[in-house]
């Protein structure tokens, strides 16, 4: 019960992870950049604070021509010193929408809105990247949720079994119990909280594992913080608690197949 709970518990944070990560490529991929015509600089802070207003934008970033060329500086090296005789980069608007509004259609509507702003000279996001994004991260969305839904169904043969098995075990105690006129209640009471306990140490020896994994991964890769821990001690909660349900519902059910099919005689 623990290696399924351990199994589940890597599925569920890799899937916390993998959605994190899915959401940040989206926004980096749809950002969107406003080139402004010459216009004087409260004008350019005005469509800077109309844009950060705009409903679906997360945040927006003004980059005057000042900090345009220097980033063009920085990209090229010394070889930009050829261009830089007189500011020729206008002054840009760079915007990241909220994660909803990260797919092709929203860009397109949020794209026509800019461009029908005054003093806008331009609007730039690369659609066709993001439609290949879009597609290729619901490829790995489906395969992964596949396997996930393997994994979990493995879990559940895998715990099911066994108790089944420990069920089945004592089978002879069941039979001499019931010749001696015990309820089907009374005999299932002990049966339920031995698989309760059970559960709960599987929950237990399996939330230790995957914290030494976590740490242990998180030293390599410091960027697998998952929402300052707070998420992954929910994964946590959730596998000692998985534990004490499949432990119960693995005992009463193959508790019950076993008093109804035990032979009297």
């Amino acid at each position: 019960m623990a290696v399924a709970l351990v199994l589940i518990g890597l599925f569920a944070l890799l899937s916390v992870k993998a959605q994190q990560v899915t959401t940040w490529l989206r926004q980096r991929v749809g950002e969107v950049e406003i080139f402004l015509e010459e216009t004087q600089d409260e004008h350019a802070q005005a469509l800077f604070a109309r844009a950060d207003a705009t409903p679906g934008v997360a945040e927006a970033e003004y980059v005057s021509k000042e900090q345009a060329q220097e980033i063009f500086r920085e990209e090229f090296g010394e070889e930009a010193d050829a261009f830089l005789d007189e500011p020729f980069l206008p002054a840009s608007i760079k915007v990241r929408v909220e994660p909803a509004y990260a797919n092709p259609d929203s860009l397109a509507r949020l794209v026509e809105e800019f461009k029908s702003w005054n003093r806008v000279d331009e609007v730039v996001f690369n659609q066709p990247l993001l439609v290949k994004v879009q597609r290729n991260l619901r490829l790995i969305s489906t395969v992964g949720l596949s396997l996930g839904i393997l994994v979990v169904l493995a879990s559940l043969f895998l715990v099911a079994n066994t108790i089944r098995l420990t069920i089945y075990a004592r089978r002879l105690l069941i039979r001499t119990m019931k010749l001696v006129g015990a309820t089907d209640k009374f005999i299932q009471r002990p049966f339920l909280v031995e698989g309760m306990l059970q559960g709960l140490l599987a929950g237990i020896v399996a939330a230790l594992v995957l914290w030494a994994l976590y740490g242990l991964m998180e030293g390599f890769l410091p960027q697998l913080d998952v929402a300052g821990g707070l998420l992954f001690t929910a994964v946590i909660v959730g596998v000692v608690l998985t534990g004490l349900l499949l432990g119960w519902l693995g005992s009463f059910f193959a508790v019950r197949r076993f008093l109804k099919n035990v032979p009297l005689h």
